[in-house]
């Protein structure tokens, strides 16, 4: 039987609150009905007060239980909601101002799991029934905690130094904090550095970031670590020790000026893949473009004709400060920080993946970001917008937008910046060349600000704009005027016919991807990933900065797709959110953790390997688990696995769990 009595033989003074949430839940469930059953049949159980509300989470909803808490005495609180990821928090608070542990307060679903689910009224209504009397069943074992207080180191680790990096940086650094920067690339910009103007607004990228990446450099506050990946993460919030590899530039930054002698007498050109796209070249000594922050170049080793076959060192004879140093290694950097930021970027989708594209085969179809080179006054043209060649000015362009995304054999996600991008590409072509623009798109999407003022800009600069999704892009010609061309084929939806079109040049618009380590990133970080890849942030709408893992946060397109302002919003929110936590000294952690029970485990490391937060240790000497508690988010797995059942969570005994369903099967109800 179940025990519905405390320690000393009282019986509890539960009470229970049934919220209507507008029609949200009375629309499908009789809510009245429900908050009367449980007060005459549950009433043996120890339930004193039963009612239902409107609202129970406003203030004067909250004020309801509060005042019951006082007037009556209520030594339980048990609320029939919405789920307990959104308000549970709200109603914990509520019982705290009335005096009563916020943990002796259960949240129990009947929106999600019932009106938001079931069409059928009685049924849904018998179905809240049985749920709510599950959390009175289970309220009653409740035990009053404590959440544990942990200090926050003052320092912030930021991974990524793009615009989202480079922006929650220097809000942090501005405030006075010591801020490490870890971006792989040996100098921060991100794709941003890439770009030749921005969307709607047309500035110069350059223009805009330059001054960031400067302020980035030369803050006193800012540690920047580029050329370096993190490598280990150990700890919890509020004292992450974190170890970062630095890999060897093979220049001394204490002796580099920055001249670039050592680039312009470099005998080696290498393809550069990655700045410029592919569409340019580099040397095997370089930095990756003349603003770059910091300014000191890099050996690239695989390139190099010293490492390839130990002549050369033309970059250390001309070197005039002796800055080239051949014998560095990579070497290993521990920091110590309190939060972590993560701001990884995308991925761009590889074109090729559309076969029917021809990127790869056609030689003047380019991806967005080869246009993106093309099109930049620092780019391997110049600016000048030609064919593969490298002379001809194309005189008609087709765009295609949403490549990779919006597509149910690749990504089914829109990838937020195609269509602007798209426009902004036609809008450059008209200005650089005056050549006819085709625009092929599946939906317009220009939603935020001044971006359909941008639309009907281009619009009425003569874009043509056809609606339909590409089918192939191929050079065979079967029609006069096809020859040496082109062909887009399309379906023309607005027209209702099939067409062929043909064009001097192809831009394909493609989408953001995850990054490809996106996986070994979350788990290095013990964070989760969606099915998508991107990073899962704790809440889409009402917390999408923060993590699962405390301390833990993300900005920017490592979360999912992203334009620049959306990035430099959210790279600001999570430097807010880190503000908050270091000025408070320390923080609050739920107390609903997994421990231990030293007496009865085996040793048998089966949870070792299962926890997702990295929070269980092995002690070899006593041959026992433990599970740090800072580290620890109580959600279970490790007491599911235990074959020795050693292992019990507070919130979650196996008590409350039996007692919540002797509940939802109304069992020993008097």
């Amino acid at each position: 039987m179940t025990n519905f009595t405390t320690s000393n033989g009282n019986k509890e003074r539960i009470g229970v609150y049934v919220c209507h949430c507008g029609s949200n839940i009375a629309g499908t469930v009789n809510v009245e009905e429900v908050a009367a059953w449980v007060r005459t049949e549950l009433e043996g159980l120890g339930v004193l007060i039963s009612r239902d509300y409107k609202f129970m989470c406003s203030s004067l909803g909250q004020e309801l239980i509060q005042n019951d808490i006082k007037e009556l005495g209520l030594t339980r609180i048990v609320v029939g909601a919405c789920s307990p990821h959104l308000h549970e928090q709200t109603f914990r608070t509520a019982c705290r101002r009335a005096e009563l542990n916020p943990y002796l307060c259960e949240l129990v679903s009947i929106r999600e799991q019932i009106s938001w689910v079931h069409t059928d009224k009685d049924q849904a209504t018998e179905k809240s029934k049985a749920v709510i009397a599950g959390g009175v069943y289970r309220v009653v074992h409740h035990q009053p905690l404590e959440p544990l207080h942990v200090p926050i180191h003052p320092a912030t680790l930021v991974v990524g130094g793009g615009i989202a990096g480079i922006q929650a940086a220097l809000e942090l650094a501005d405030a006075g904090y010591p801020v490490y920067i870890v971006e792989r690339e040996p100098s921060i910009g991100g794709h941003m550095a890439q770009f030749d103007k921005t969307f709607p607004t047309l500035d110069c990228a350059a223009c805009i970031l330059t001054p960031k990446m400067v302020s980035v450099g030369s803050h006193p506050n800012i540690t920047l670590l580029t050329w370096s990946e993190v490598r280990q993460v150990e700890g919890y919030v509020g004292n992450f020790t974190v170890t970062i590899q630095k890999k060897a530039r093979y220049v001394n930054d204490e002796f580099c000026t920055g001249c670039a002698i050592c680039q312009e007498k470099c005998p080696k050109k290498v393809i550069d893949e990655i700045y410029e796209a592919g569409l340019g070249y580099r040397k095997a000594i370089y930095t990756p473009f003349p603003q770059a922050v910091p300014k000191y170049p890099v050996i690239d080793r695989q390139n190099c004709i010293y490492f390839q076959k130990g002549t050369c060192k033309a970059c250390e004879k001309f070197c005039p400060t002796n800055a080239i140093d051949f014998t560095q290694e990579d070497e290993l950097v521990t920091v110590n920080v309190g939060n972590i930021i993560l701001a990884t970027g995308y991925d761009l989708f590889d074109a090729r993946r559309v076969s029917q594209y021809g990127y790869g085969r056609l030689a003047n179809v380019f991806t967005s970001l080869e246009f993106e080179r093309l099109s930049n006054a620092a780019g391997p043209t110049n600016g000048d917008i030609v064919l593969r060649d490298g002379v001809t000015v194309p005189k008609t362009v087709g765009i295609v937008h949403c490549v990779g995304s919006r597509d149910r054999n690749f990504n089914n996600y829109c990838s937020v910046i195609c269509c602007m991008q798209g426009l902004k590409f036609a809008h450059i072509v008209h200005e650089r060349t005056g050549a006819t623009v085709y625009n092929f798109y599946i939906d317009m999407r220009t939603a935020y600000k001044a971006y359909d003022e941008f639309y009907q800009r281009v619009l009425e600069e003569g874009t043509l704009f056809v609606r339909g999704k590409v089918a192939e892009i191929t050079d065979a010609a079967r029609l006069p005027g096809e020859e040496g061309k082109l062909i887009i084929q399309v379906e023309d939806t607005l027209a209702g016919k099939q067409r062929r079109i043909p064009v001097d040049m192809v831009i394909l618009s493609s989408g953001l991807e995850p990054r490809s380590d996106a996986k070994d990133l979350a788990k290095l970080f013990g964070i989760s990933c969606s099915a998508d890849g991107w990073l899962i942030e704790k809440h889409p709408k009402l917390d999408p900065v923060a993590t699962m893992t405390e301390g833990i946060f993300i900005a920017g397109s490592v979360q999912g797709p992203k334009d620049i302002p959306t990035s430099v919003a959210q790279g600001a929110a999570a430097a807010a959110r880190v503000l908050g936590r270091i000025q408070q000294g320390e923080i609050a952690i739920e107390p609903i953790l997994a421990s231990v029970d030293a007496e009865k485990c085996s040793g048998c490391r089966i949870c070792n390997g299962l926890c997702p937060y990295n929070a269980i240790v092995f002690h070899d000497d006593r041959n026992v688990t433990e599970i740090n508690p800072a580290l620890c988010q109580g959600c279970g797995t490790c007491i599911a696995a235990c074959p020795a059942g050693a292992i019990s969570g507070t919130g979650f005994s196996d008590t409350q769990i039996l007692a919540q369903i002797d509940g939802l099967l109304l069992l020993n109800a008097e």
